[in-house]
């Protein structure tokens, strides 16, 4: 547990290695990527759950305040940059704490996200796939996920959105599954803004494909961070983490 002011906070830990920073969807689910057998080989992987939710303290809050518990987590356990993967509505904030906290993120790694947009034909092709996409239950809190919501679409109306998406310098890989619901689309445009963006997408795998393909999804983050962390593996010999 780490404690944020008087809010204590899950995070799980494992694996030695360059440190990277898992962050689920929802908004307002559990921490269901805490698994052994999918994390990011060769990496120190954390596991923050979303305050307010299963073994979190607190309850509803905004984007401003699930960053500001990232950061808090992130001094807490000494570590100077890490490696940001989201998933789903983890990819969106991941993004928005790269853009805020460039200094913290080595680089980020989205999968599946919905990107900073509420498009009509994009919610009209999701919810017309719905009866289609496979069932995976995970727990999660009506209302942190409706203030979270909220806060999203604050943020994506934000008239400096953009300029900082521009702005960004921090490596943004954004990967696509195949046979998502949600349209693509969003994520490529992101890839193409950001000055070192890239986007690519997985074939026949779902959005949750993290429990319907776990072998899928271990290859593709393993080899995702492994990618951006080249060049920390000697800054992590150096601290003989």
């Amino acid at each position: 547990m780490v404690e944020t002011g008087d809010v204590a906070l899950h995070v799980g830990v494992t694996g030695e290695g360059p440190d990277v920073v898992v962050l689920t969807g929802g908004p307002g689910c559990v921490q269901y990527l805490e698994r052994d057998e999918i994390a990011p080989a060769g990496h120190r992987a954390w596991y923050p759950e979303p305050r307010g939710v299963g073994r979190s303290g607190g309850g509803p809050h905004d984007m401003a305040q699930a960053i500001a518990d990232i950061e808090a987590i992130r001094r807490s356990v000494e570590v100077d940059s890490w490696i940001v993967l989201g998933h789903s509505w983890g990819s969106d904030l991941a993004v928005r704490y790269a853009v805020e906290h460039p200094e913290s993120v080595t680089a980020l790694v989205g999968i599946a996200g919905r990107g900073p947009q509420r498009d009509r034909s994009w919610s009209e092709a999701y919810e017309a796939g719905k009866a289609v996409e496979p069932v995976v239950e995970i727990d999660w809190v009506p209302e942190v996920h409706a203030a979270l919501s909220a806060s999203f679409s604050e943020w994506i109306r934000r008239p400096d959105l953009w300029r900082g998406l521009r702005d960004c310098e921090v490596p943004m890989q954004f990967i696509a599954a195949g046979d998502d619901i949600r349209p693509s689309w969003p994520l490529a445009q992101l890839a193409a803004l950001v000055p070192r963006g890239t986007f690519s997408s997985i074939p026949g795998v779902p959005h949750d494909f993290w429990s319907t393909d776990p072998d899928v999804w271990t290859e593709a983050v393993t080899a995702a961070c492994a990618r951006h962390s080249t060049g920390m593996h000697a800054q992590f010999g150096a601290r003989g983490r």
